[in-house]
């Protein structure tokens, strides 16, 4: 199985935009092509359709690549519960919770999943373009690091190092990894990527001749910043937050995200940033709420955390206000369990045991505990949920759920969706409140259109997708060395 390994200078230098783009390019070329990342830190999680979890990169790199994401291209999917503990999430199913130092405990079992997933993907693979995390070169962690120079020994793989020049400081990061790393992985690093780069390259050239100098590694390529890709982050910590509130009188919808300290899968979100029909914004102050039609409380990985953070903050007052003025708000998994009467978490599942008192806009109560419930879903509309999907939307709705608490709803609540398999209900609405456990509602362009009305742009979601990993292809294909791509690439 022959192997290209993505390591950066640092997180958000773009290995995982890279990596697509790399993918895309490989099946263009003929390629049966597969990526990989052997442990992934992020609240971005997509699901299988074994209903096993993996990082929301891995699957966007699978659509690249024309394929279904596996647990195999991420075995190891580690999600923040906050500064100091993780859940562990071994092949698509967690399996602890633990800090730092607790985690080095399952090292070895993580090794051999490493190994287990390396294996099933050589038996399909042509080419596996495999995603590094964070920098290979922190050197108080090398010794227990098993996502970067770790898979590229045992993979015997060549190693671009992806910089990122729009953050600055990119000559010393590549020469200073370079220092750090031991002389057997140096060795490895065939060639230097630098991303987001924007003026006359020629300018650059200087400072290229001298980084071949310091380090004798040549730079394969310079990729200009990209605008308005669409593609989602690993994280959070890029949302830019906006306050300002909406203007009256705008012909685009006005959404309001709360951006929680500890939001989870924001890319629910992403449909909307790119969409011409709405004013898509993240708000963490009440002030970003006014004149907004929707306000989202969106997913959370510490739920009742976050929702002492929005009292404390002062959005149950906002929220009134809100709905006072006839607009609505919209739940998604744990913003769905603060609309509700109350959170338990007896055993200390998701944070300290204990219980928190909700918002008390829905008529249901959580209980946090038991089997972790990972699935995709295949839902319809009620009549009850008509105000997000009106009965002209029609369509199957598709989705995922990701989620630890029990939601217990009141009997005589209305359903907000149902299940097409079985007819149970899904979520709940109440007047211009909604709730719902399943992730991914703004990808069916059913729901956007009921929503927004028509597209102006006359695509799907899944067509500006498919377009935005174009783009990305096209441009690494101009950008990097032709003799780079055809050494990567050649058919074996």
């Amino acid at each position: 199985m022959r192997t290209l390994m993505i390591q950066g200078t640092a997180s958000n230098a773009g290995k995982s935009v890279v990596t697509a783009g790399l993918c895309r390019l490989a099946r263009r070329r003929g390629l049966r092509v597969s990526p990989f990342k052997s442990q992934n830190m992020s609240l971005n999680a997509a699901v299988t359709s074994a209903g096993l979890e993996i990082g929301r990169a891995q699957a966007l790199q699978a659509f690249a690549a024309g394929l279904e994401p596996t647990v195999s291209m991420n075995p190891i999917l580690l999600k923040p519960e906050g500064e100091m503990r993780s859940q562990i999430v071994l092949r698509g199913k967690a399996i602890a919770r633990a800090d730092f130092h607790g985690y080095a405990e399952y090292r070895q079992q993580c090794i051999a999943a490493i190994d287990q997933s390396l294996a099933e993907l050589a038996e399909t693979s042509d080419l596996v373009i495999a995603e590094g995390a964070g920098s290979p070169a922190e050197i108080n962690l090398m010794e227990r690091d098993i996502a970067n120079m770790f898979v590229a020994r045992r993979t015997d793989a060549e190693v671009l190092l992806v910089g990122d020049i729009d953050r600055g400081g990119v000559f010393a990061s590549l020469v200073g990894t370079m220092a750090l790393l031991p002389p057997e992985d140096r060795e490895r690093v065939r060639g230097f990527l630098i991303n987001r780069f924007r003026g006359d390259v020629s300018l650059l050239l200087p400072g290229l001749e001298m980084l071949h100098e310091r380090t004798g590694v040549v730079t394969q390529g310079v990729v200009p910043f990209l605008e308005d890709l669409g593609l989602p982050e690993e994280d959070g910590q890029s949302i830019q937050v906006d306050n300002r509130g909406f203007a009256a009188g705008s012909d685009r919808t006005g959404v309001a995200v709360v951006r929680f300290p500890r939001i989870s899968n924001h890319d629910d979100f992403l449909p909307l940033e790119g969409d011409d029909r709405v004013d898509l914004r993240y708000v963490d102050h009440p002030r970003g709420l006014a004149g907004a039609r929707l306000v989202i409380l969106p997913g959370t990985k510490a739920t009742r955390s976050d929702l002492a953070w929005l009292r404390a903050r002062g959005f149950p007052l906002a929220l009134d206000l809100h709905l006072a003025q006839g607009d609505r708000v919209l739940g998604i998994c744990g913003g769905y369990q603060m609309l509700g009467h109350s959170i338990d978490d007896p055993g200390g599942t998701e944070s300290a045991p204990g219980r928190s008192t909700g918002l008390g806009l829905l008529p249901v109560s959580t209980t946090f505990g038991g089997e972790k419930t990972v699935r995709r879903v295949h839902l319809v509309q009620d009549d009850a949920g008509s105000w997000l999907l009106p009965a002209s939307a029609g369509g199957t709705i598709e989705g995922y759920e990701i989620h630890c608490g029990q939601v217990d709803v009141a009997p005589s609540a209305g359903p907000f969706l149902r299940h097409i398999a079985s007819s149970e209900p899904e979520g709940v609405v109440v007047g211009a409140v909604a709730g719902t456990l399943v992730h991914g509602l703004f990808e069916n362009d059913g729901v956007l259109a009921a929503l927004l009305g028509p597209s102006l742009r006359g695509s799907t979601w899944r067509e500006r997708l498919d377009g935005a990993m174009d783009r990305l292809a096209n441009t690494l294909e101009e950008h990097v060395a032709s003799d780079a791509l055809d050494r990567w690439f050649a058919q074996s």
